[in-house]
């Protein structure tokens, strides 16, 4: 019979998402993907393990040889006191140096910007998934939304046939 402590380790050691930014998939196109390591405070991270935490409005720059997370809204711990944080306070992000120099390279080509995608626990840690993105176009959305239901009515149509009600 395990423990509860042996069970609680378990499910640290998974990945748990706390959250995501599905508009960033639609509103960019994805070049290249990095996890970054994020340094906060303790209150933001009980905040962040009762799962609440906001992307819409993040982005990633790269200051002074560093990376910084802003925008990102992790809401204040209810159950803090004086010492609670800031709700959208500049985030450090956790990088290789080779990593931060590539970043610095990509990010000086024209058009291309740090987006995060993902917000989780990894073994116990919060990390985010960066992306290098660059902006997409409005007739390039309507492209994809076409092509996602051109693909969605082949999928129907061969789902119909494979069980018969198409001859």
């Amino acid at each position: 019979m395990t423990s509860p402590r042996a069970a609680s380790s378990n499910r640290q050691t998974g990945r748990k998402i706390i959250a995501s930014n599905r508009k960033a998939r639609h509103d960019y196109a994805i070049v290249d993907v990095f996890e970054a390591g994020v340094m906060l405070t303790g209150t933001e991270v009980k905040s962040l393990r009762l799962g609440r935490a906001s992307l819409v409005d993040g982005f990633a720059t790269i200051d002074d040889g560093e990376v910084f997370l802003r925008n990102v809204h992790i809401p204040e711990y209810e159950q803090g006191s004086w010492t609670n944080h800031e709700p959208r306070r500049t985030r450090k992000l956790l990088l290789h140096k080779e990593e931060i120099e590539r970043l610095i390279g990509k990010t000086k080509e024209s058009g291309l910007t740090l987006v995060p995608l993902s917000l989780y626990f990894s073994s116990g840690k919060v990390k985010v998934e960066l992306a290098l993105a660059r902006g997409k176009r409005s007739y390039d959305k309507r492209q994809d939304l076409a092509r996602r239901d051109a693909d969605r009515e082949v999928q129907r149509a061969l789902g119909r046939r494979s069980k018969g009600y198409d001859a």
